[in-house]
């Protein structure tokens, strides 16, 4: 077993787009770790201090098994996963439960971004959207949120 991804902790539902083209921009780990603390720093206090009993990964992409689990094809990309009980569901039984695990698939994002910036949106969009889902937001709800966000534009 190799070293550990890099991990943020706190004290599956998936995100993922059919890509147009393939980007060929590519960002060492130390810097895509700082985009994902970057992002994470991002969160508004308020909800920041309600993030309870997850943990934020990098990976480089995920595992075929994974994709084949979540029926992922190849036409598609995983930016990130969220595993684990949202906050909507845990009961007064909710205790001494490993963390929720949050990954962020470093390859993924890479591939479909054509400069850094666009690294930078897509890791920040994929952390929200993930912490999204530890709070119980599901997908639907959360395509409704964006649809919401770009009229206002």
């Amino acid at each position: 077993m190799g070293p550990h991804p890099p991990c943020f902790l706190f004290q599956g539902t998936r995100c993922y787009y059919q890509p147009d083209s393939v980007g060929s921009t590519r960002m060492n780990a130390k810097r895509f770790e700082g985009l994902v603390q970057k992002a994470l720093d991002s969160i508004p206090e308020e909800f920041a201090d309600l993030l309870d009993n997850v943990a934020v990964f990098i990976e480089p992409a995920p595992s075929r098994t994974v994709l084949r689990s979540l029926g992922i094809g190849r036409a598609s990309t995983l930016f990130g996963l969220y595993e684990g009980v949202p906050q909507t569901e845990r009961t007064s039984h909710y205790e001494m439960v490993p963390p929720d695990r949050i990954t962020i698939f470093q390859r993924a994002i890479e591939q479909a971004a054509s400069s850094d910036a666009e690294i930078e949106e897509q890791v920040r969009a994929t952390v929200l959207h993930e912490i999204a889902h530890h709070f119980g937001i599901d997908d639907r709800r959360l395509r409704e949120i964006e649809r919401g966000r770009r009229r206002r534009r």
